[in-house]
């Protein structure tokens, strides 16, 4: 294989997404040197269906924004022929009356109310002042890929997702992995009042936390597989911090219809024409563990791999450079 053969660029933030990408590929291609000296990513090859994949991650221990936004520009400048970006991995969902969203469903970045798909937000003045600013706007993903999630979407409504069968296929593959990313069990899945804060400091929710209710909301049980995830189409919030409050995330919830909260994505949108895509690993408040990690990881790698086995390999091919979109 050659550089020019990768068309499709999809990044990563931490080491659970990276693992998870890196699973699913149908075939992993051995490394290539890049031409460019100042290139600090570590890239994994490989394929999807049609397409050739190149992945990267994030330095460990770097997140947000910027960091986001220098391993893109780091990728395109090394492998001009990527055409179209994918940023999948983890995120905070937004649960709501409207969006009964629970642990391990998918929330999938779309233009909604005139707005992206993705929103960027000042964290500290949506804390500290009570109220939401917004620091710009960004582009919405490109129109093959919003295409291509309207034709899964239905898909998926009128034959259900392939997504509960790829986790299960991948650990099986795997076994090792069966620890950090097979579904936790439905009883860990726990929603709490907004105004009740974690208990036991470090300790997960079923140690320290208040196990009736309430504080913990109770929810009733899905008609469908509660091992098969639910995918949302909507608005993602994004900032250089943690969202962590479930006061202020309720208000943006109601403000904006927000799905979901992550942290990198509002570096890519306007230079790296993509698609972001997350697996809901907390729910955004004060009660936050590590045990949906990669159960999320994977169940969002999982329906970017559907994603792109829809899409042909010559559309993407005719689809012009990402570069050009940063006007080189």
């Amino acid at each position: 294989m050659r550089r020019q053969d990768y068309t499709v660029g999809w990044i990563c933030a931490v080491q659970t997404e990276y693992v998870a990408a890196c699973e699913l590929l149908d075939e992993e291609h051995p490394s290539l040197p890049t031409d460019s000296p100042h290139d600090d990513n570590a890239y994994t090859l490989g394929r999807i269906g049609d397409h050739h994949i190149l992945i990267a991650c994030l330095p460990k221990g770097r997140y947000g924004i910027a960091s986001a936004a220098s391993v893109a520009k780091d990728m395109l400048r090394s492998f001009e022929s990527i055409r179209i970006g994918l940023m999948v991995g983890i995120g905070g969902g937004a649960p709501s009356d409207k969006h009964d969203i629970r642990l391990g469903d998918i929330v999938v970045g779309c233009p909604m109310h005139r707005k992206g798909g993705v929103v960027p937000y000042n964290f500290g003045k949506a804390i500290q002042d009570q109220e939401f600013e917004r620091t710009g706007s960004l582009n919405s993903p490109p129109t093959e890929l919003l295409t291509a999630l309207t034709k899964l979407s239905v898909n998926h409504e009128r034959k259900g997702s392939h997504i509960a069968e790829s986790v299960r296929t991948m650990i099986t593959k795997n076994p090792r992995l069966r620890g950090s990313y097979q579904h936790p069990g439905a009883e860990y899945d726990r929603l709490y009042e907004s105004s009740y804060t974690h208990r036991g400091g470090d300790h997960r929710c079923e140690i320290g936390c208040d196990s009736t209710s309430p504080p913990l909301l109770q929810r009733s049980r899905r008609d469908l597989d509660p091992d098969e995830p639910v995918v949302y189409y909507g608005l993602i919030a994004s900032a250089d911090q943690l969202m962590k409050d479930a006061i202020a995330r309720d208000r943006l919830i109601k403000e904006h219809d927000i799905l979901c909260f992550e942290m990198e994505a509002a570096g890519l949108m306007n230079d790296f024409p993509c698609v972001v895509i997350r697996g809901i690993c907390d729910y955004s408040d004060s009660h936050k563990n590590d045990r949906w990690q990669g159960y999320a990881a994977v169940t969002a790698a999982s329906y970017t791999k559907e994603l792109l086995c829809i899409i042909p390999g010559h559309q993407i091919a005719r689809t012009q450079k990402a570069t050009a979109e940063m006007g080189e």
